[in-house]
């Protein structure tokens, strides 16, 4: 089976992220020759950045420009998404030995994962996600790899929204200095997210280009920077047990000095145990954790185009850009959630952004990250609807003109039932859990094994050789991490203990 020469490069980024370089590629034929993605009309096909008419875009230019340390950095931002501000609620979950012990795992598997795609990728000289689901598979290989990116887009849009109903209530209440909560409109999260939706989203989700694209992706990762150095220093500021738990602690104190002397060392021993962490715990909520992980370490579409714009490209130095990338996001997610989970311990909610403002809703610093982490994930919302909508163009309107109409009625109707998934959604850890356990495990696990069982030649590699038997293995081990992770999830939705969190 030959590997199709169709072109175009459905750029379908996890967590928000995105390359500036979303543009039609030229996909290498069996010669060796070149063959340019033919010009289409329908602007949805195009990428959406501004192009120079002076200049070609580098993305078309096959002799890389992008340095091996700029490679880094893209792969690092497209790892790096809103996956940060729930690992803390996962380590309190966990404990800190295991969550190391997983998150070890889900980093070195993924590591291992973006190996089989760059080895199938070698291959066939395709370097588009979808386009190795249909060199596999054929249509039904690109659709199931497209719906899996889509589905984990619509997730990355829908915690960036819930961060917004959650925390700029906070930042109106600080700005307008209200110490005690009110029912106003503008304090209520639900009328806040729709309000943000209408006047900054939609009507960038309208333009035909981003031009701010190349900024934001620097911006983003700034942001989450600025995020993990307040964690780390608010640790040493916040004091353990806070004062509404060391009143609630000591509030039935009577009046006897016995009894005080009583209930003052009873306090005490509950704030310390309240205070000492906890190195392995299993409860219910533990089966959040992998799909928190998994959601937070998906980065796989965005490998093969980084790939193509890397500078003297070659498996072996790609791999090394992975390997480094996965590395600082790993050492970036485990300090964040140390850090995090140390300040609150058991107190710590599934956004642990908004866990703070149990200590000074007033406090600068956190108002400075609030700011922060709204902007970056206002602006990144449009970014990823827009790889989101020209999929569904190519599933259900392939080949056909552009048009406004449709162009509108897309992104409205795409940003109404995120919103209503928002409003109604308890807390961001539903999305986290679903989303993760669906489409992270298909993007980390299943697509590259299967993908690379089909691809590689049987001359090659016989479906017996260790590698094809470890890549099936792989798949395995996908498959059953989603149905426990599901599983779990819908027993623990069903029983009804997924309150931690819940609506604020």
């Amino acid at each position: 089976m030959e590997a199709p020469l169709q072109t175009e490069m459905v750029e379908l980024v996890p967590n928000g992220k995105h390359l500036e370089g979303l543009l039609p590629v030229a996909t290498p034929t069996a010669g060796g020759q070149r063959v340019e993605g033919p010009g289409r009309s329908c602007v949805e096909g195009e990428g959406f950045l501004p192009k120079s008419p002076s200049k070609e875009p580098h993305f078309t230019d096959f002799e890389g420009k992008t340095s091996f340390g700029m490679s880094v950095f893209n792969l690092s931002n497209a790892i790096m998404g809103s996956g940060i501000l729930g690992l803390a609620y996962a380590m309190a979950n966990t404990g800190i030995i295991l969550f190391l012990f997983l998150l070890t795992a889900v980093a070195l598997l993924s590591s291992y994962s973006i190996h089989l795609l760059l080895k199938s990728s070698g291959i066939v000289g395709i370097r588009a996600y979808e386009q190795l689901g249909y060199r596999a598979f054929g249509t039904p290989g690109k659709l199931a790899a497209a719906l899996a990116i889509t589905l984990q887009n619509i997730g990355a849009m829908s915690s960036y929204l819930y961060i917004i109903k959650s925390e700029l209530p906070l930042v109106i209440q600080t700005f307008l200095n209200l110490e005690d909560w009110t029912s106003d409109w503008y304090t209520n999260g639900n009328y806040l997210v729709i309000l943000v939706s209408v006047v900054v989203i939609l009507p960038l989700a309208l333009m035909r280009q981003l031009g701010y694209l190349g900024y934001s992706s620097g911006f983003s990762l700034s942001c989450m920077m600025f995020f993990l150095i307040a964690v780390i220093y608010k640790k040493f500021h916040v004091p353990c047990p806070l004062s509404p738990n060391a009143t609630n602690v000591t509030s039935n104190i009577s009046l006897v000095e016995i009894d005080k002397d009583e209930a003052g060392l009873q306090a005490k021993t509950e704030a310390r145990a309240f205070c000492t962490p906890s190195y392995f715990t299993l409860n219910t909520q533990t089966a959040y954790t992998i799909p928190i992980m998994a959601f937070a370490f998906v980065c796989h579409p965005e490998v093969l185009p980084i790939y193509t714009e890397l500078k003297d490209p070659s498996k072996r130095k790609m791999q090394r850009i992975s390997n480094l990338s996965i590395a600082v996001m790993y050492v970036m997610y485990f300090l964040a959630a140390l850090f995090g989970y140390l300040t609150f311990y058991d107190g710590v909610e599934s956004e642990l952004l908004h866990t703070y403002s149990k200590v000074d809703p007033f406090d600068v610093l956190i108002l400075c990250v609030r700011v922060a982490v709204l902007t970056a994930v206002t602006l990144t919302v449009p970014i990823v609807l827009f790889p989101v909508r020209r999929a569904l163009q190519q599933i259900l309107f392939p080949n056909r003109e552009f048009s406004w109409l449709r162009h509108v009625l897309i992104a409205v109707v795409l940003l109404t039932c995120i919103n209503l998934l928002v409003i109604f959604a308890p807390n961001i850890l539903g999305i986290f859990g679903v989303i993760g356990a669906t489409s992270a495990p298909c993007l980390i696990f299943i697509f590259p094994a299967i993908f690379y069982f089909r691809i590689i030649p049987t001359e090659k590699e016989p479906a017996r050789s260790t590698p094809k038997i470890l890549a099936l293995c792989f798949a395995a081990l996908g498959i059953l991490l989603m149905t426990m992770s599901l599983s779990f999830i819908i027993m623990d939705w069903v029983s009804g203990t997924s309150r931690h969190g819940g609506s604020h």
